[in-house]
């Protein structure tokens, strides 16, 4: 069955870097644009990052650009987010999901939470 599993999230303080993971299975990966969600308490799940299904195309949120990186590596299937310059209010749950037209696969989130 479709799996996306989310790994590396915690506690961090503000400056500080986060690497998330996404490891997917259940379906070809490759064929799947990816996102990266988040949502944080009493707020809408929004999305910070996508990249396309070759890698060759990425867009982010204003409040993250600059300071996130979204890649894959289409050998592991696994998606990533790398997270740079973290700030409190970064904090939220964060889940990977897989889209192809009408098709959205979710994973079940990873807390993040930037703090001193």
């Amino acid at each position: 069955q479709v799996r996306l599993v989310e790994s590396g999230g915690g506690l961090v303080q503000p400056g500080g870097s986060l690497r998330l993971s996404c490891a997917a299975s259940g379906f070809t990966f490759s064929s799947y644009s990816m996102d990266w969600f988040r949502q944080a308490p009493g707020k809408e799940r929004d999305m910070v990052a996508h990249i396309s299904r070759n890698g060759g195309s990425t867009d982010y949120a204003d409040s993250v650009r600059d300071r996130f990186t979204i890649s894959r590596d289409d050998t592991k299937n696994t998606v990533y987010l790398q997270m740079n310059s973290l700030k409190p209010e970064d904090t939220a749950v964060y889940y990977c999901s897989a889209t192809r037209t009408a098709s959205r696969f979710w994973g079940q989130g990873t807390q993040v939470t930037v703090s001193s």
